[in-house]
């Protein structure tokens, strides 16, 4: 059933669809119709100078990466770095200029359309409260709950410390950090502006469904290694994160999840994540045995126990909170 805080219709779902509105309208069939429709500009354009404003920061930014890293040391690759791996300097700052270049482009559309930044999912005001914090226990006992079955099987084990001393403390807050960068960024640049947007043209649903499989398509053609559970599984997350921000009509929750696991799964257990290696990890750990249950050089994500878990997680979740406070004004 439709909420009725959204739009039942898809007029405004892409920029040549006809505007909505009386039959006998004069300008239903003209050139403004293309652009303009009941609710203003429509969303297929309104998506487009988003995605163009981004672009454009995005390009500067790559542009000028190589010279800021050879003034911050954090964001330069150390000596010893594994193959495939990353650090949290280089991956969180990286994904914090994202953020900033996220951040900017919807304060501009913000401005364009009248609305609140905070309209688009990111409210600071409930930054690290309750929703928070469930999302980080859900996240952390998702990745926990995987390799503790995977564990069951024969499939996973830990074999001791990789870290020690005050080692263990910087690397802890530094992929804490790191990972609620990525968080934000991934949570907001997927399910910010652009879920808002495309949800006030063809509802929240088919947007969720549209973003989360373009996002598992990608996936599975960039990583030479992923597997296509894993992209089921990547999907899957989409489509869960989709859910909490549904349900508390935030994205703090989604950020809290996507944080804890990521965490959980590179720097406490100490396995690959999306096929990167761990680096200053807390544990060792091995698996061994067939691919759908170890997800092989992927990691969990590519093995059968992650969608089974995500399943668990969401059935929970949607039995435990049941209001829809998601909303589009």
């Amino acid at each position: 059933m439709a909420s009725p805080n959204l739009p039942t219709t898809d007029a405004d779902a892409l920029p040549f669809l006809t505007e909505s509105g009386p039959r006998n309208s004069r300008d239903q069939f003209g050139w403004k119709s293309i652009f303009v429709g009941s609710n203003g500009l429509r969303a297929g354009w309104r998506l487009l100078i988003f995605i163009v404003l981004l672009g454009v920061q995005v390009v500067l930014i790559s542009f000028f990466g190589p010279f800021l890293g050879r003034l911050l040391p954090f964001l330069r690759p150390p000596g010893d770095l594994p193959k495939g791996s990353v650090t949290p300097g280089i991956l969180g700052g990286g994904d914090a200029m994202l953020v900033l270049a996220l951040c900017i482009a919807t304060w501009i559309m913000a401005r364009i359309e009248h609305r609140r930044f905070a309209a688009y999912g990111l409210p600071l005001r409930s930054a690290f409260k309750k929703d928070f914090w469930v999302g980080s226990l859900l996240g952390f006992g998702a990745i926990s709950g995987t390799l503790l079955t995977m564990f069951l099987l024969r499939g996973f084990r830990i074999t001791g410390l990789a870290i020690h001393g005050r080692t263990i403390v910087s690397s802890l807050v530094a992929w804490l950090v790191t990972f609620l960068v990525v968080g934000i960024f991934e949570e907001f640049g997927f399910r910010g502006y652009i879920q808002y947007t495309l949800s006030s043209g063809i509802g929240f649903w088919p947007a969720a469904l549209i973003i989360s499989g373009l996002f598992g398509l990608v996936h599975f053609f960039a990583d030479s290694n992923e597997s296509v559970v894993g992209s089921v599984a990547v999907v899957m997350f989409g489509l869960l994160l989709c859910l909490f921000l549904w349900r508390t009509g935030n994205l703090w929750c989604s950020i809290g999840f996507h944080l804890a696991y990521d965490w959980g799964q590179t720097f406490f257990y100490g396995v690959p994540d999306s096929g990167i290696v761990p680096y200053h990890n807390l544990l060792n750990s091995t698996r061994s045995g067939p691919l759908w249950l170890t997800g092989g050089a992927v990691g969990p994500e590519a093995s059968v126990l992650t969608p089974i878990a995500l399943t668990v997680v969401a059935l929970a979740f949607n039995r435990f909170c049941r209001e829809n406070r998601y909303e589009i004004a």
